[in-house]
């Protein structure tokens, strides 16, 4: 598995160190494992689970900008924990109102010693940062409109959001609420994963 790893990363222009490497391994043979018994993610093999969940959550990684960053509904920590893997000077919340998925990421920061991870219980409209994140994360999490609504006050003054979509819906623009605009839409090429896949970044306006 770690030399099919290494092989995906090969095709990208991530520089990954090997301590990384063995993480994002540990991590896809945890997800794996408890996958049996709780029904974390609908994909069942792990060399799979390569593809569509670390290169496609890692991918984001050189778009990162700041140091504070929240994954809303991350399941069972995608992509906060491949990020957190990446990007050990950042800190990342991850959020999911789901305890299941909050105690496989807790084992999971336990067992691969990551420093940098806060798991959170609860509902994203009811959960009240102290101070706002320089980034609001969501993969596969909900349409835009529904992200920036109900995260709306997550993100700090200067922060913005980022969705990782799937095809790039034009539509889901036209249904955004008045105070939020699309900035950026970046195409990633994630290896070996059928589809398209956007980065798509979104600020409040004023």
């Amino acid at each position: 598995m770690k030399q099919r790893l290494i092989q995906l990363i090969a095709q990208t222009e991530l520089t990954v160190t090997e301590q990384q490497v063995d993480q994002l391994v540990g991590y896809v043979a945890m997800l794996d494992k408890w996958n049996k018994a709780y029904n974390l993610t609908s994909v069942r093999d792990p060399n799979e689970m390569l593809v569509k969940h670390i290169m496609d959550s890692i991918m984001v990684s050189p778009h990162l900008v700041g140091e504070r960053f929240i994954d809303v509904g991350t399941g069972p920590g995608l992509p906060g924990i491949p990020l957190a893997i990446m990007n050990p000077d950042k800190a990342f919340t991850l959020l999911d109102s789901l305890g299941k998925r909050i105690r496989f990421i807790r084992q999971v920061i336990h067992e691969l010693k990551i420093t940098n991870v806060t798991p959170v219980q609860s509902r994203v409209e009811e959960f009240q940062p102290e101070i706002g994140f320089d980034v609001v994360l969501s993969r596969a999490f909900a349409s835009m409109s529904d992200m920036v609504s109900w995260c709306h006050h997550l993100p700090a003054q200067e922060g913005h959001f980022l969705a990782l979509k799937g095809q790039f819906n034009q539509q889901e623009v036209a249904e955004l609420p008045e105070w939020c605009s699309v900035t950026e839409v970046k195409s990633l090429q994630v290896p070996e994963l059928d589809g398209e896949r956007h980065l798509v970044t979104l600020v409040a306006k004023g």
